[in-house]
């Protein structure tokens, strides 16, 4: 039998190196972040399921059929522009005014309201003797019977956006929606995993996002004057929040570490106090006597992008470096994975969680002046059932409830799916009933698959 030359050998030798070399690297990746292909297709079905006709406005689409415009009638076009009141139908309307007044052509009306201020224009106009040669209108306002209606517009042609075809899941007003909606449940995840990668957990986060809007309303309406507090204020009262909430934090890492209290336990009382606390402070009532500064952080942009959404990629990018880099990472994985291994090893235990705890705290404070923010308000609802939401983007991110193992980017990953289940839900018209159930199988599923990984299953069924 002949043999195999030396140099085919050597080429078989390398393909199956290359092969172990990338399967080395594929495992321990899809093994802490192989929820990110869940996402993905996730993203991809609700794509699917929202795909349908789409129908423009606003700048581009305004531009686009003041073009049409001065394609078919050139510089003798009049033209009447009706749109609804939104604020992208303003956009368009005011786009396309402007070009065909930089264009050459006459602009007789613009028309932002409802079907009788349509009406009303068209009258005036024909009481004027002004005699438009073009309508020009979007999907919604083309529908409107009062052209129809009219002598002065039954006849006219009639000009509108080029429809076309994309998932409105995929728009980038939805995508960016989904992410601003998702920062504020992401940046208190940050803490949560934390909490949970040392085999504790913290029930307290939902209250502390209404104590800290709360605490930072109260001191800007009450010692800065409220609307009138300028930027200083606004800063030394943000602070005021996401400190109390730190020092609730602190609290709870005392209580678990000096006294030996179950997290559980000690968080859920921390988490009645926290909400008494805000409602005692607030009367029960919301603090709107806030100023426009202050909205900046929850309802602002920059570049384009909301400010929440940048918020939770620099935090994240902070907290990647922290558990991946630095000692006290480390430290955090040892005490969930073996607490007396590590402190036989000499890792500090208790001030290592008391810091932990704190973290939770100080961004789920952080949080509530982001929600604060974003809705213009100090209120003491804020933040209810939000400890709930937070721990299972924990858990379906890949971090195991008994500590140990778990990736912070799985935690955004985990906090994604979730809202891209929520909102794809809503946009194909899903119940909220039906909603809930989907959520809590979600959840259950993430644990069953934690509990599978960890061999537990394993375990019990063998018993």
């Amino acid at each position: 039998m002949p043999s195999m030359p030396e140099g085919s050998n050597a080429g078989e030798s390398k393909k199956r190196a290359s092969r172990f070399s990338t399967a080395r690297w594929l495992q321990p990746f899809v093994r802490d972040y192989g929820m990110l292909f869940v996402l993905l297709g996730l993203i991809g079905w609700f794509s699917v399921l929202t795909y349908t006709e789409q129908h423009p406005t606003g700048v581009d689409a305004g531009q686009q059929v003041a073009r049409q415009i001065m394609q078919q009638q050139g510089a003798k076009a009049r033209v009447l522009i009706v749109a609804r009141p939104t604020a992208e139908d303003v956009a368009f309307t005011s786009a396309m005014a402007t070009e065909l007044s930089d264009l050459g052509a006459s602009v007789l009306r613009v028309v932002n309201g409802d079907p009788k201020a349509a009406r009303l224009a068209i009258e005036e106009l024909s009481e004027s003797g002004k005699q438009p040669t073009a309508l020009a209108v979007n999907d919604v306002s083309s529908r409107w019977s009062v052209f129809a209606q009219s002598a002065t517009t039954r006849d006219l042609p009639s000009f509108k956006p080029r429809t076309y075809y994309w998932p409105n899941f995929l728009k980038l007003s939805n995508l960016l929606g989904v992410a601003n909606q998702t920062a504020v449940y992401a940046i208190i995840a940050i803490g949560m995993t934390l909490v949970i990668l040392t085999g504790g957990i913290d029930l307290s986060v939902g209250s502390l996002v209404a104590l800290a809007s709360v605490a930072s309303a109260l001191y800007l309406r009450d010692y800065q004057g409220g609307a009138a507090a300028g930027l200083g204020g606004v800063v030394v009262g943000s602070l005021i929040g996401i400190v109390t909430c730190m020092v609730a934090g602190g609290f709870n890492g005392v209580m678990i570490t000096m006294f030996r209290l179950p997290p559980f336990i000690v968080t859920l009382g921390v988490m009645l106090m926290a909400s008494g606390l805000a409602f005692r402070l607030a009367g029960g009532a919301s603090i709107p006597e806030l100023p426009r500064s202050y909205f900046w952080l929850g309802g602002g942009t920059s570049y384009g992008i909301p400010n929440p959404i940048l918020l939770m990629v620099l935090l994240y990018a902070v907290a990647y470096v922290v558990m991946s880099r630095t000692v006290f990472g480390r430290y955090v994985y040892a005490i969930g994975s073996n607490p007396e291994a590590a402190r036989l090893s000499g890792v500090p235990i208790n001030p290592c969680l008391i810091g932990v705890y704190m973290i939770s705290g100080c961004l789920a404070g952080l949080g509530g002046v982001v929600l604060s923010s974003m809705l213009q308000a100090g209120d003491p609802k804020f933040g209810l059932m939000y400890e709930l939401e937070v721990i299972a983007s924990v858990v379906v991110g890949g971090t195991s409830l008994a500590g140990g193992r778990g990736k912070v980017l799985g935690t955004l990953i985990g906090a994604f799916i979730i809202a891209v289940i929520k909102n794809g839900m809503n946009l194909t018209n899903i119940d909220a009933f039906n909603q809930k159930i989907v959520l809590g199988a979600v959840l259950l599923t993430a644990v069953w698959l934690d509990t599978l990984k960890r061999g537990g299953w394993t375990a019990k069924s063998n018993r």
